[in-house]
């Protein structure tokens, strides 16, 4: 089987270094041999959860073509900046409203369910998003994903990336790869366990 991930950074700026890293990761795990979904979280803009507006209105199109996507995937891999030692708002609120979807119309879904997870960071610091990529870690947790032990934590971001996108440090180039191939294997061991 070819394992299916769905690929994004927490951070919509543009030049944003969690982008770099997601692209980075992108092309790795097409290396691996994934087909990989990239896509940025600007193309999928909803409101702050609030369980008033859900009850209301339900839950947002937008979250509802996201949880579409990621029910399609075996597997994803987040990509997150640090915002004062923690993630992004836009990256906890999508994985909140993700975390409401529990049916589309008349049939079951769940865009957690079965996925196999990695995680990356970001900063322009010398700690590489590491306080970031501890409390995604913790949220992801709790949404019963299965997440992969290797990780890819970029410091000094703003210097990382060569002229295509590549980094130049070797140490973070192996970072990537061990987290590919990882991810991959684990999604399809995953799959296949789902399927028996």
């Amino acid at each position: 089987m070819v394992p299916k991930i769905l690929v994004f950074a927490g951070s919509i700026r543009s030049g944003a270094w969690s982008g770099k890293t997601a692209d980075a990761a992108q092309k790795e795990l097409a290396l691996q041999g994934a087909g990989v979904t990239r896509i940025s979280l600007a193309d999928y803009p909803f409101p702050l959860m609030d369980e008033d507006l859900e009850k209301d209105k339900g839950i947002p199109e937008n979250v509802m073509r996201l949880a579409r996507l990621a029910a399609a995937h075996h597997g994803m891999l987040i990509s997150t900046p640090e915002y004062n030692s923690s993630i992004p708002p836009l990256l906890k609120n999508t994985l909140d409203w993700l975390s409401r979807v529990r049916r589309d119309g008349g049939r079951p879904l769940r865009p957690y369910e079965g996925k196999t997870v990695a995680i990356c960071s970001s900063s322009d610091g010398g700690f590489a998003g590491r306080d970031a990529i501890a409390h995604l870690r913790q949220v992801l947790m709790k949404c019963r994903v299965e997440i992969i032990t290797p990780q890819c934590c970029v410091p000094r971001a703003h210097e990382a990336f060569d002229e295509e996108g590549q980094f130049k440090d070797e140490r973070l180039r192996h970072q990537m790869t061990a987290v590919a191939t990882t991810l991959v294997e684990r999604t399809k061991l995953f799959a296949r366990l789902e399927e028996s």
